[in-house]
């Protein structure tokens, strides 16, 4: 299929990319390149030896999309353009609704508008808030979240849901993804967000590069074993082919729109990731300990069992794997003296 990808020079949609042309399909890639370089795309095309159509557009420019989805003529959606930062959400609520909703609701346009009938949805584990039982499966009730940023994907659930159900043509996949982490086994993508990291694998792979200071581990009084929050972690090549079985899955599934837990199944801790990463690089963290931070939840990890059941799909790459893939990806951007 011929594959819009929004956000697709981020990192999920980028390494997204790659999956999808080594399985054949062909992309088209919108990005307005607020978190992310141009150089990724160059990147991107070395990788893969194909030459990737781009737009540098915002999903809130309904005359963009309106450009792009005339000249591409596009069969499929895969949407992850949005703002995702917990913190940043919670200081500028209205920026996310801005970005997360009201461009979705111009994606979903533009799909009516052109028939697109294929839809893959970028949704997060944060719509099951603080979870009453672990580990959470599709059926887990969802919650308002902690953040703004967690409001956003249960709204844009919501309306892609409620949508499926009323156009006739229409289906989706929402995927609620857990904690993605690490880079490509090349070394020449992975995940580089504009200034200060959110997440913690950035974070500390710039921390052990010397270009931030000490990694801050944030709660160290949970009610869990060592103290840290536990969270999903699961590589994001991982991620990235599951979204290309969403697209063969979509195909042939009966329902108007289908729900996935994106996840690895196991809940590590953030001491667990910290000192597997000194491990398995060989070097030596700068660790503090500070205060839990508003919109983080104690503990969170996946039953992943229907993807894998429905889409023959589970994560292949463990924790070692991850930290590896995210340590040579920072070197190559130390090297490259990338910014």
């Amino acid at each position: 299929m011929k594959v819009l990808v929004t956000g697709g020079l981020g990192y999920i949609g980028s390494h997204t990319v790659v999956s999808l042309l080594s399985a054949g399909h062909t992309v088209v890639v919108l990005d307005n390149l607020d978190n992310t370089r141009v150089e990724v795309l160059n990147a991107l095309e070395s990788l893969t030896l194909h030459k990737i159509p781009f737009y540098a557009a915002d999903i809130r420019s309904s005359e963009a999309l309106q450009h792009l989805f005339l000249k591409e003529e596009v069969e499929a959606v895969i949407h992850f353009a949005a703002k995702k930062s917990v913190s940043e959400a919670l200081i500028n609520p209205l920026m996310y609704f801005d970005h997360n909703v009201k461009g979705l609701l111009n994606i979903l346009e533009a799909c009516e508008k052109f028939k697109v009938s294929k839809f893959v949805f970028s949704s997060s584990c944060a719509v099951y808030g603080e979870p009453k039982q672990l580990p959470v499966d599709e059926q887990s009730p969802t919650q308002i979240a902690l953040s703004p940023y967690g409001n956003t994907k249960r709204i844009g659930e919501e309306i892609v849901q409620e949508y499926s159900m009323l156009n006739r043509s229409f289906k989706s996949i929402l995927l609620r993804y857990f904690n993605p982490v690490g880079a490509h086994a090349s070394g020449l993508i992975g995940e580089l967000p504009s200034g200060i990291p959110s997440n913690l694998m950035p974070f500390v792979a710039q921390s052990a590069a010397g270009l931030l200071g000490p990694v801050k581990v944030f709660g160290y009084d949970y009610n869990t074993p060592d103290a840290t929050a536990i969270r999903d972690y699961i590589h994001v090549m991982d991620l990235a082919e599951a979204h290309v079985k969403s697209l063969e899955y979509l195909n042939k599934m009966n329902a108007k729109v289908e729900v996935f837990n994106v996840g690895s199944g196991i809940g590590y801790s953030v001491l667990q990731l910290l000192n597997t990463f000194q491990q398995v690089n060989k070097l030596k963290l700068n660790i503090e300990f500070a205060p839990r931070r508003k919109g983080d939840i104690e503990m969170i990890w996946a039953d992943a069992s229907k993807i894998r059941e429905l889409m023959s799909w589970r994560s292949q790459r463990d924790l070692l794997e991850m930290c590896s893939s995210a340590w040579k990806w920072q070197q190559y951007v130390v090297n490259q003296r990338i910014k």
